[in-house]
């Protein structure tokens, strides 16, 4: 599915999928951009995405890094869909309401079918989360 491109907002210019509800509208919105180091995701941390403790909610996290697997394998997805058929995680720290959370990482391997993935979240150059993924890749039906 083809990224749409926010029109608004501190992260004007940079894409989103608008069509991804649960992602964008309920744990997000999410966002992704190219630079000269590669795919860059972020999102501003807002109070819905906070515990009770008073930082990011470990499943927001971890969902915002099933968004970045999505954008870091954005190109080696061919324009197909996909669904993530592992995931794996460790949190390292908690950012807090105002902080910008950012996702870079990286394609170990893209195949036929299968995409493998690596990344860390931060805010502010600090690791929050490091994550692992794979990605299949869903053949259009003729």
């Amino acid at each position: 599915m083809a990224p749409t491109i926010e029109d608004t907002g501190e992260f004007k210019g940079w894409k989103t999928w608008r069509n991804e509800a649960f992602e964008y509208a309920v744990a997000g919105p999410f966002y992704f951009t190219e630079d000269e180091q590669g795919s860059k995701c972020a999102f501003r941390v807002g109070p819905k995405h906070l515990n009770a403790g008073g930082v990011v909610h470990g499943g927001c996290m971890m969902t915002f890094a099933d968004f970045a697997l999505f954008a870091i394998a954005h190109d080696e997805m061919e324009g197909l869909q996909g669904v993530t058929v592992s995931f794996s995680s460790e949190f390292m720290r908690g950012p807090v309401l105002g902080d910008i959370v950012e996702a870079r990482g990286e394609v170990l391997r893209a195949g036929g079918s299968l995409v493998f993935i690596r990344g860390i979240l931060s805010v502010d150059g600090q690791a929050c989360l490091n994550f692992s993924g794979t990605i299949k890749k869903l053949r259009r039906r003729h």
